[in-house]
């Protein structure tokens, strides 16, 4: 039986202990060391002896880590969208989602330097399967998703998520991230999952579940970042689906996918925070359909929303013109970026291999494909 303490973050009153039994840790010591290259190890055991709560541990740790990992990985962090939303109040942010620990700790530096409330964010079980990933998401305010459970199981657990993000949003007025699909989009084709919302909508108390989802304050977010340092991990599976053969992750992928996209250059990074949804959902709510296809409806409004704000990069723009054979967007790359992009295209895709470059390109295309599409439906 799957309870609230399997799936929730620690409380206050057990992150001490739990950041103090992890602190010898290899992998954590390796971190704290990074985050404070310039104190020795009674500076940094002192700082960790003083986290008491999420929010020291968010604050004095991993917010710093993080700014560590921007300064020593990339050229430039930026964001839009986070003035408009008020301070004291909780949204839950629906994200595109590329990389497994970036996208949620990038929001909540977002939301920590605009004065916001940070997030409990979800995590699939699969991914903290070492007891000091377990331990660390735990302490960085994450919720676990249980994977691979019985249908029956499955819909318990389901039910046990929905209803603590209903709780953390409403009555703890604590923020959620969730990602807008189950794990990461491999080929840059962002799109919400009907089965996300439907999850989120199993603690519905409301008679129409547009009037839910309206006291929950969804907020769609995008994130996008120039080069995906973990592009070549993706190409294994997008060629195997390519073939229509089944897909087996190797040991400890999740792990590396981890490490290097942690580690690995990713040049500028950009997070939008769309609007809060309101005349949406009543437009969808009005819309007269069953709910199954409202569900399809707000699904296509948080993607167009996600589209809209997605932040364009050269390489963005270079991959759809390598792809389409064309020079459309040409003003928005220079020669430099474009020899650039294509040194990179050789060192990940094998010489002569027409369909592994094709995938490779169209994951860095797809933001421009999708935006393309909601310019138009917005005409």
């Amino acid at each position: 039986m799957i309870t609230i303490d399997d799936i929730r973050p620690y409380y206050d009153s057990e992150v001490n202990d739990a950041l103090l039994k992890f602190m010898e840790h290899p992998m954590v010591l390796a971190m704290l060391q990074f985050t404070f290259p310039n104190k020795n190890m009674e500076e940094i055991m002192a700082i960790a002896e003083s986290c008491h709560s999420i929010r020291d541990f968010q604050s004095k740790i991993i917010y710093n880590s993080i700014r560590m990992v921007l300064e020593k990985s990339s050229e430039g962090f930026s964001t839009d969208g986070f003035e408009k939303l008020e301070k004291g109040e909780s949204y839950l942010f629906i994200s595109n989602h590329r990389d497994i620990i970036l996208d949620t700790s990038l929001l909540n530096v977002a939301l920590y330097e605009h004065d916001l409330v940070m997030t409990a964010s979800a995590i699939g079980d699969n991914l903290v399967k070492k007891p000091f990933l377990m331990a660390l998401s735990r302490l960085n305010r994450s919720f676990i998703i249980k994977r691979d459970l019985s249908p029956r199981e499955m819909l318990k657990s389901s039910k046990l998520v929905s209803s603590y993000i209903s709780n953390s949003l409403q009555k703890e007025k604590r923020s959620i991230w969730i990602a807008q699909r189950e794990g990461r989009t491999k080929n840059g084709d962002d799109q919400t999952q009907q089965g996300v919302l439907k999850m989120l909508a199993l603690a519905n108390d409301e008679d129409q579940v547009m009037d839910y989802f309206k006291k929950l304050k969804i907020v769609p977010i995008s994130i996008s970042y120039e080069y995906d340092p973990t592009d070549v991990l993706k190409m294994p599976e997008l060629m195997a689906k390519h073939k229509e053969i089944e897909y087996i992750k190797s040991n400890n992928e999740d792990f590396n996918s981890i490490l290097k996209g942690i580690t690995g250059r990713k040049r500028h990074i950009h997070i939008s925070a769309g609007k809060v949804f309101s005349a949406e959902l009543d437009e969808i709510k009005n819309s007269g359909e069953p709910n199954n296809k409202q569900f399809q409806m707000l699904a296509d409004t948080i993607d167009a929303e996600i589209y809209k704000n997605y932040k364009l990069w050269p390489s963005n723009y270079l991959a759809y013109d390598l792809l389409n054979n064309t020079t459309k967007f040409s003003e928005f790359y220079s020669d430099k970026e474009k020899r650039q992009f294509k040194r990179r295209i050789k060192r990940r895709v094998q010489i002569g291999d027409k369909i592994e470059l094709e995938n490779f390109l169209r994951m860095y295309a797809h933001p421009v494909t999708n935006h393309l599409k909601y310019k138009v439906s917005a005409s």
